[in-house]
């Protein structure tokens, strides 16, 4: 079985054990060479039968599933399992291996190439969603041990081998064993509720400290009453609303003359009745 995963182009391997219940009680990842070494013994410990207590209370003899997923940098691996016989005569020509893992039921292996590591998820689900498929079996020549097939688990057995055998995507499409991509979904920004919330007014402390000086020393208000007005404005304050919200903060005498309607922008910066460097003088 090794070989023949080998000979599509696996490298390395993820092996697990599960008990009957299918809980997961032991993995590890191992190169081809070092599972080459240890896997007679690992077959060999996960076939001792122990006794194994289900949630009904019963207690059996039971063994380990010995489950081996290949891994590979130039080919992605997809696995069926609980293939039914018809399903069989479309995976046949695309798969390397077939299991037969019980009555029946089958495990097939399809290795493709030209799909990136961060495609690899979505492929999988393409070919399985075009074939369809369920929970993972246990690996040939193991037993598959599920409380079904209680009290005679059996052997799963390869039935079907085409060493070597690497698929394309154009081949799967070609032959009805890939579903089309999905197209990309744009998430859409999820609009803006205010509710109850009302956005606080800006200080005009801040504009006012950050107003450039006169020849005194002091503040230029002027200046300082214009940049509050637009960072009011651009934070979504109405205009007549800053306006007097303008006359409540500022001591400029300015502010509380006519031209505190010229020092009102609207949204694109433009100013009514000049240009920012006019409206900026007293």
């Amino acid at each position: 079985m090794l070989d023949l995963f080998t000979s599509v182009g696996a490298r390395s391997f993820v092996v697990t054990k599960t008990d009957i219940e299918q809980a997961l009680i032991w993995g590890k990842t191992y190169s081809a060479m070092e599972l080459h070494d240890k896997l007679p013994a690992t077959v060999r410990t996960a076939a001792d039968r122990k006794p194994h207590r289900l949630p009904t209370g019963e207690t059996v003899m039971a063994s380990q599933n010995l489950i081996i997923r290949p891994t590979g940098t130039e080919v992605a691996f997809v696995q069926l399992d609980d293939l039914a016989a018809e399903q069989l005569d479309r995976i046949r020509p695309a798969a390397f291996i077939i299991n037969a893992t019980s009555s029946g039921s089958h495990q097939a292996w399809i290795a493709v190439s030209g799909v990136t590591k961060t495609e690899s998820k979505d492929f999988i689900r393409r070919v399985r969603k075009a074939v369809g498929h369920a929970d993972a079996s246990a690996s040939a020549g193991t037993f598959n041990f599920k409380e079904k097939y209680l009290p005679e688990p059996p052997v799963v057995t390869i039935i079907h081998a085409a060493p070597g055998r690497v698929m394309t995507l154009e081949r799967l499409q070609g032959m009805g064993l890939l579903v089309e991509a999905e197209p990309v979904k744009i998430p859409v920004a999820p609009a803006r509720v205010s509710g109850n919330h009302v956005r606080p007014w800006p200080s005009y402390e801040i504009s006012l400290m950050r107003a450039p000086r006169k020849p005194d020393g002091t503040p230029d208000r002027s200046k300082a009453d214009f940049g509050y007005v637009l960072t009011c404005l651009t934070g979504g304050k109405p205009v007549e609303d800053t306006i007097a919200k303008l006359m409540e903060v500022s001591e400029c005498p300015a502010a509380r003359g006519a031209w505190r309607h010229r020092i009102c922008a609207n949204y694109r910066g433009e100013c009514i009745g000049g240009s920012r460097e006019e409206l900026g003088k007293e």
